[in-house]
């Protein structure tokens, strides 16, 4: 088989993948609050390159890897990743108007609902990363450390989300 084919069918397993944990992680549309759950699915599911996930996944392919870990490592970026994107898109922010060929989440819904789906999807981030796995503790708050500098430290993308509304308004 030739190596582009043998990455992109790879790429689509995994992208795949992503989008069943996803699915499996976010919380069920018949839950209350429904509408929030909702938007939540609506954002997270259905589209996206998944590159992050993608990552995670290769990393873990070089080495010995705990399967339930890199699972919930690959659901968990890509929630940070939804929330971002979601809270970029406000009228605050980008003012973005459509996401992934669809409406963005504040238009769908509503503002408030936008913000609170952004705000779920980073908690539910780390809910799912602090799941049993069945690695050491410390590995495991290593990782969680790790993502939580990515996702709001000095390191994340924060700062120039910052900067940007500090020059444009």
């Amino acid at each position: 088989m030739n190596p582009a084919n043998e990455l992109k069918t790879w790429q689509q397993k995994a992208q795949a993948q992503t989008e069943l944990l996803l699915a499996h992680f976010l919380p069920s549309e018949s839950q209350v609050p429904h509408t929030l759950h909702e938007a939540m699915r609506y954002v997270t599911l259905g589209g996206g390159k998944r590159l992050r996930p993608l990552l995670v996944l290769a990393a873990s392919e070089l080495g010995e890897a705990n399967q339930n870990a890199v699972e919930q490592a690959m659901a968990a970026i890509e929630m940070v990743h939804v929330y971002s994107l979601v809270h970029d898109d406000m009228p605050t922010m980008d003012n973005d108007s459509l996401r992934r060929g669809k409406p963005t989440c504040h238009v769908q819904y509503d503002e408030a609902t936008a913000l609170l789906v952004g705000d779920a999807l980073q908690t539910q981030a780390f809910d799912v990363l602090s799941r049993p796995t069945g690695l050491p503790a410390e590995r495991q708050l290593a990782m969680l450390s790790t993502l939580a500098q990515a996702s709001g430290g000095r390191t994340s993308h924060r700062p120039g989300q910052c900067r940007q509304s500090h020059e444009s308004g």
